[in-house]
């Protein structure tokens, strides 16, 4: 390898792994099979965590099966709430048959503590369905705005206003829901099989 760049080295690897030398002489590359079927998004929080299951055709039409805003009090204790998050995935998870499960990652914060409680909601939603053996994918905010309004500093209302006219449904005022279904449809776009 001696003193070859980061660039370099990237490109020995592209040539070598990725392209095959075509009649025309140009690389051939594949990118797999797009998703095709049922996929839970979590949008998690320890008071308000959103869920959606979203039925992915393969011609592009999605139909969200069900979608549900899990709001808790503030006099439930912490393991309440993490127990709550679980169950509510287990019930969703028994009445569908669900073939990815696609998380919202936590969004960078400057609370010590606030990070601390997110991890921990995020921890029992992932622990939950990940007990099941189903796939966890995860995607950051800004990807999944990105992905479903095509800004990545969308507001809470266009994705809303996105998502219902994506999948038929109404989202207004129900923006965890919402997001939770924005995750699922930012997979679904996203995902390609090996």
């Amino acid at each position: 390898m001696g003193n070859k760049s980061t660039r370099k080295l990237w490109a020995d690897h592209i040539a070598r792994d990725v392209g095959k030398s075509t009649k025309r002489g140009h690389s051939e590359m594949t990118l797999g099979k797009p998703f095709c079927g049922r996929i839970l998004g979590i949008d998690p929080s320890l008071r308000g965590s959103g869920f959606a299951v979203l039925d992915y055709r393969s011609d592009g039409s999605a139909r969200i099966l069900e979608a549900v805003t899990l709001k808790l009090k503030p006099k439930l204790s912490m393991p309440e709430c993490l127990g709550a998050i679980s169950s509510q995935l287990s019930d969703l998870i028994s009445k569908h048959t669900i073939d990815h499960v696609a998380v919202e990652q936590t969004i960078y914060v400057q609370n010590f503590q606030t990070a601390q409680i997110l991890g921990a909601a995020r921890g029992a939603a992932i622990g939950a369905v990940a007990m099941r053996g189903l796939p966890v994918f995860e995607y950051a905010p800004l990807r999944i705005k990105q992905a479903v309004v095509g800004k990545g500093r969308a507001s809470k209302e266009q994705v809303a206003r996105t998502i219902g006219n994506i999948t038929g449904s109404d989202f207004e005022s129900r923006f965890d829901e919402a997001d939770a279904a924005a995750v699922a449809l930012c997979h679904a776009f996203s995902w390609r099989s090996d």
